[in-house]
């Protein structure tokens, strides 16, 4: 499986549109281009509409599958993108250029926002040179430091969008730096935790276990040299770090030292939210896109 298998998959789904919140912005028309381009989405632009008329202009992007409503604001646009999803008139919010805390007031609006009840997350599937599936990491950019009840939020938030893109019983490794609990290592307490709650039916439609280091949860002969044998030691498929700081490391490793290629939801609101970031290449948010898509 790879994230072209995605693109292929998103692209077959009809009738999906996608509403991105202040839109004129280079790199995510850029991402729409070539979103219109493999037939993914319609998409619903909220912004500047003379600017963004004549971004679409110079980059000669097809219009036909594109509406553009006018916003005299970052925080207007965002408003209205939300409740574009919230009147299911898009299936998808998308970040242009915004601040992220602007695009999420509007997503936590009581009154029209995309609120849950559940924690929001963030979901990076990964596609790594030399492995045959993907690889999830959760949570690597919105929550800093979860809880065990948070933490159990966010593992339930990444199986659901593993499942919606066809792993059906994801195999789930809560890392943390040994594979032993230690009561003075609260990622091993909560690793452990998460396993108990797991077997007892507790966390759903997965197989949880836990506490394992990176290696034992990646790699079969790691795990067999440690006398380690569970069914998800050697072949997690969702990574749940204990810290935003472990998943911030480990997402950025993946792409700048294994040259991994990655798209990334959150996920726990009523439909799926890009937020990309600057740095992320025109491909990332390409994938990114697909990936919402799928899981919408």
């Amino acid at each position: 499986m790879t994230l072209d298998d995605l693109l292929e998959k998103a692209a077959q789904l009809e009738n999906k549109t996608v509403a991105v919140a202040a839109a004129e912005d280079e790199e995510v028309l850029e991402a729409v281009k070539l979103a219109l381009e493999r037939e993914l989405a319609d998409f619903m632009l909220f912004g500047n509409k003379e600017v963004i008329e004549t971004m679409l202009l110079e980059k000669q992007i097809d219009s036909r599958r594109v509406t553009i409503h006018h916003a005299r604001s970052a925080e207007q646009a965002s408003e209205a993108a939300v409740k574009a999803v919230f009147q299911n008139e898009a299936d998808v919010l998308m970040k242009g250029n915004v601040p992220t805390a602007v695009i999420l007031k509007a997503v936590l609006n009581k009154e029209f926002g995309l609120r849950t009840g559940n924690i929001l997350s963030h979901v990076a599937v990964f596609d790594v040179p030399g492995y045959d599936r993907y690889t999830i990491v959760t949570d690597a950019a919105m929550n800093v430091a979860p809880d065990l009840q948070q933490k159990k939020q966010i593992l339930e938030n990444s199986v659901t969008v593993a499942r919606k893109i066809g792993i059906e019983m994801p195999k789930v490794a809560p890392l943390a730096a040994v594979e032993v609990i230690n009561p003075a290592m609260q990622a091993t307490l909560d690793a452990a935790a998460l396993t108990q709650m797991n077997a007892r039916g507790q966390i759903k439609h997965c197989l949880v276990d836990g506490p394992l280091a990176l290696d034992n949860a990646v790699s079969m002969e790691a795990a067999e040299h440690k006398g380690i044998k569970s069914g998800a030691a050697g072949q997690a498929d969702i990574l749940l770090v204990p810290t935003i700081e472990v998943g911030n490391v480990l997402y950025k490793s993946l792409i700048y030292f294994a040259g991994a290629k990655v798209g990334a939801v959150i996920a726990g609101a009523k439909a799926p939210i890009v937020l990309t970031s600057r740095a992320d290449s025109a491909e990332s948010k390409l994938y990114s896109l697909a990936l919402a898509i799928c899981t919408s």
